[in-house]
């Protein structure tokens, strides 16, 4: 084989190689804001924030650091992080994932393992939205319990849950995918809960199957649950299940995906 051939060969290959090492890096899509959204220095929401970018705003999409956080570059050249949420960013273009004009396909709500971060990742989105019991239920400005799991799984899942706990609660249940030992549930799974009585286990009944549900939140592993229950509490919050009331309120849970 000729050798300035050879050379042109491996040369390309080699730059072939680098581009695919790079391409989460690269530029990749560019953005419309839509929904006035914190510009944030790190991927955290307890980072410290640029201020907000504001509807109409358009940025450079950088990469895709995880499905909760873009980095981006603003107009006056500042590179942040905004959340990936559809309420405050719109795609331009090619998508951040893949880095082409084609749009990735959307999970089916059988690829249990994608939908359920997809949800968690919809609802951290949310963290730190006001409470108030009985919500407009075609907004997200404020949430009860019920509410927010409603449009995490919306966001997330595609799926459009019952309006109020207990229907969420009987939802699950003919799903069948249920279990009273919060231990065994995965990441994604809602938790269902009776009213609070106080912080001692012989408050609560052992077996609580004939209790009234009041409280459901989303699961996230770890022994942490996601979910709003007060305006003094501060709105969604992630709060931990051992040992607190929690554990001795939970009813039962599952998955609320077929």
């Amino acid at each position: 084989m000729n050798k300035k051939i050879v050379v042109t060969f491996v040369a390309a290959a080699i730059s072939l190689g680098s581009l695919g090492t790079f391409t989460g890096q690269a530029l990749a899509a560019t953005g419309t804001i839509v929904g006035s959204v914190n510009f944030r220095s790190q991927p955290d929401t307890g980072a410290s924030s640029y201020g907000y970018l504001k509807s109409g705003e358009r940025v450079d999409i950088v990469s895709k650091v995880n499905d909760w956080w873009y980095k981006v570059k603003d107009a006056s050249g500042r590179v942040g992080y905004v959340s990936t949420s559809s309420k405050y960013i719109k795609v331009n273009g090619s998508n951040p994932d893949t880095g082409s004009g084609t749009t990735k396909p959307k999970p089916s709500a059988g690829d249990s393992s994608v939908v359920r971060n997809k949800v968690i990742a919809a609802g951290k989105t949310y963290l730190g939205t006001p409470y108030e019991f009985g919500s407009n239920r075609n907004s997200t400005k404020t949430f009860d319990c019920s509410a927010f799991v409603r449009q995490a799984f919306k966001e997330g899942a595609g799926i459009t849950l019952p309006g109020d706990s207990r229907s969420q609660g009987s939802y699950v249940k003919s799903i069948g995918k249920t279990t009273t030992n919060w231990k065994d549930l995965k990441p994604g799974d809602l938790m269902f809960f009776m009213d609070y009585r106080g912080s001692s286990s012989s408050s609560y009944p052992s077996n609580k199957s004939n209790q009234r549900i009041s409280h459901v939140g989303i699961y996230l592993g770890d022994g942490k649950i996601m979910h709003t229950y007060s305006k003094d509490s501060g709105g969604v919050r992630i709060d931990t299940i051992s040992g607190k009331h929690w554990e001795k309120r939970f009813m039962f849970g599952g998955s609320a995906l077929k």
